[in-house]
């Protein structure tokens, strides 16, 4: 096999390549002595059982002991995810992992009292708990918000049962994940000049990208054959984790799962409907966009594997990682030293773990900890590394400056505001690089790309949250998620969404078995939303400079100090209506207005 095609074993990546384990942990044995200080805390926790409602100062220690063991849980947790996702067939990471995941269940069952017992104590009481200690104050947004929530929380025993059933509910994404990013095999694939190339998770957008048709095929093809091999198997464990999302949403008392995992974050249920509309009544931009693919690649069927490699081939240039840190330093220096001076320390502290390496897991992410954020790769020398480089970083010092600006209770910012951060950094570096580029060629690449952002994420995406919501609603009307079923409702939905200029081909209907994010409990529509709102947000800090800037550090440093839509709203956008996507697909309207003048020439 060429050195162009090989994935290199953990042990064979350079130090410098990798996150900084150590600074979470030096050992084992040290990760191992925290497990024991959580089981502690959790028990000196568990004693106070039916005693919060006594005085201000129980309520208290019992908030900070819960604040204790939140911190360990944090680090033990991340710690054991991060050495797991190194190697995700190592058995000492799986081992790790599985600890962590029983540990947080056992102490989450140990503390299962304090939702119920504290809804028991009449609100007369509470506001006489925060007049008696100014403490407790820290922690009234916390206990505001579960209180908010009265109707879902059920009697002691009852939350404790649902506490234990946590780890067994957890069993459809840990089966689909060892399958995915371990067990699974593709068939290699052979380029125009006789290298062999990996077919594989990491590998596969950059496959597609590829300026070979034949090679695009060829990987597709491979990909979806070894999804089909396990097609079955994957339709179960789809099944099984929507069953688990119905069960905790009925046992809650929600109507549906779609209203219990929204409202976990405090967001209306028609921003989620209001966002799949709005992409739907503007579904006509992205049918504009596959004719004008069809028309400048040449092709007589543009089909699913012809949707990735860029339309301007003869612009394309490899963006090496030093290369690519360097631009999105400079993209985001619009935002003031504060925050460029984090983003150089992340980039200089080994902050990320940069590239692919066999049993490493597939695609990219960053973790928020106390110490330093973690950030995943699977960084690949091309344009969409970069742009993955500068989304994962805004994710990173969204963190950053959350746990620097709130106190542990208050640090980690809701879903619903994750994805804004991340993809306001791609759109600065977006129009940092587009002012910079004079050569029409190049900057009909950048617009390319930058449509591309748009299908892949807001109409994308919408899509996909269109089928996770689908999918809920057939198994809430007692259908079982059937291969055939889950395939028609896939296909339908990629005829509607790409129009009649795209050969929707076979295999596309199986792509809901490689798609990790259907397990994360409707998750996916907040990357629609956060780029809508991050489009707005760009705009804002480009047009106006250091206001906008401070009401956007002031944002990332909210934490979930606030509901979420109240952050964005004192950031300048109002996700409350569908206008942010109107606007952001408008942008998307003229920029095809653009590439197709350029194009043209």
């Amino acid at each position: 096999m060429s050195e162009a095609g090989k994935i290199p074993a953990r042990r064979d990546v350079a130090p410098e390549d990798t996150w900084a384990l150590e600074d979470l942990y030096a050992d084992a044995q040290a990760w191992e002595a925290d497990c024991e200080k959580a089981r502690q805390a959790a028990q000196e926790a568990a004693a106070m059982q039916g005693r919060l409602s006594e005085s201000a100062d129980n309520l208290l220690r019992f908030c900070r002991l819960e604040e204790r063991l939140s911190c360990l849980l944090s680090d033990i947790c991340g710690y054991a995810a991060r050495y797991h996702d190194q190697d995700v067939a190592e058995a000492f990471g799986v081992s790790m992992s599985a600890k962590a995941s029983r540990l947080r269940v056992e102490c989450g069952s140990l503390t299962s009292f304090f939702d119920p017992e504290i809804l028991a104590v009449p609100e007369e009481t509470m506001k006489r708990f925060y007049e008696e200690n100014s403490g407790l104050l820290v922690y009234r947004r916390r206990l505001e918000e579960l209180r908010r929530r009265k109707e879902h929380v059920l009697s002691p025993e009852l939350e404790k049962l649902l506490t234990d059933s946590v780890e067994m509910a957890q069993a459809p994404y840990t089966v689909f994940s060892a399958l995915n990013d371990a067990d699974l095999r593709f068939e290699p694939v052979t380029n125009a000049a006789g290298e062999t190339l990996e077919v594989t998770n990491g590998t596969f957008l950059t496959l597609l990208q590829s300026p070979e048709r034949q090679v695009r095929r060829d990987a597709f093809l491979s990909l979806y054959q070894g999804y089909e091999r396990v097609i079955h198997a994957s339709a179960a464990l789809l099944n099984a984790q929507v069953n688990q999302m119905k069960f905790y949403a009925k046992s809650c008392k929600y109507a549906s799962t779609l209203e219990a995992s929204l409202d976990a974050d405090n967001v209306p249920v028609s921003v989620y409907r209001n966002l799949i509309d709005a992409v739907h009544a503007d579904i006509g931009y992205l049918h504009r966009y596959m004719r004008l693919r069809k028309k400048r690649m040449g092709v007589g069927e543009l089909h699913m594997y012809d949707l990735y490699t860029p339309l301007v081939p003869e612009a394309d240039v490899k963006v090496p990682y030093e290369k690519a840190k360097e631009e999105v330093l400079a993209a985001m220096s619009v935002l003031g030293e504060t925050y460029t001076d984090i983003l150089r320390e992340g980039f200089s502290n080994r902050w990320i773990d940069v590239y692919e390496n066999r049993g490493k897991r597939s695609g990219a992410y960053s973790a928020g900890q106390r110490v330093h954020p973690y950030v995943l790769l699977n960084y690949k020398d091309t344009l969409d590394s970069m742009f993955t480089l500068a989304h994962e970083m805004g994710h990173a010092l969204h963190s950053w400056f959350s746990h620097k600006n709130q106190p542990h209770v208050d640090s980690d910012y809701v879903i619903f505001v994750a994805e804004v951060a991340s993809t306001c950094n791609e759109a600065l570096l977006m129009r940092y690089l587009l002012k910079k580029t004079q050569d029409k060629r190049t900057r009909a690449y950048l617009i390319n790309y930058f449509l591309e952002q748009f299908r892949t994420t807001l109409y994308r995406q919408t899509m996909f949250a269109e089928f996770e919501m689908q999918i809920n609603a057939a198994s809430e009307r007692g259908e079982c998620l059937t291969v055939e079923l889950l395939n028609q409702m896939y296909r339908e939905l990629n005829l509607f969404y790409y129009g009649p200029e795209v050969t929707v081909d076979p295999q596309i209907d199986m792509e809901w078995a490689r798609i990790p994010h259907f397990y994360y409990d409707f998750y996916v529509f907040q990357y629609a939303t956060g780029f809508s709102a991050a489009m707005a947000l760009a705009e804002r800090i480009l047009e106006q400079g250091e206001p906008a800037v401070k009401d956007y550090l002031a944002f990332l440093s909210g934490g979930c100090s606030r509901d979420p839509i109240s952050l964005l709203i004192g950031a300048g956008v109002d996700m409350r209506t569908a206008a942010p996507v109107h606007e952001a697909l408008s942008l998307f309207g003229r920029l095809l207005d653009e590439m197709e003048a350029l194009t043209e020439m």
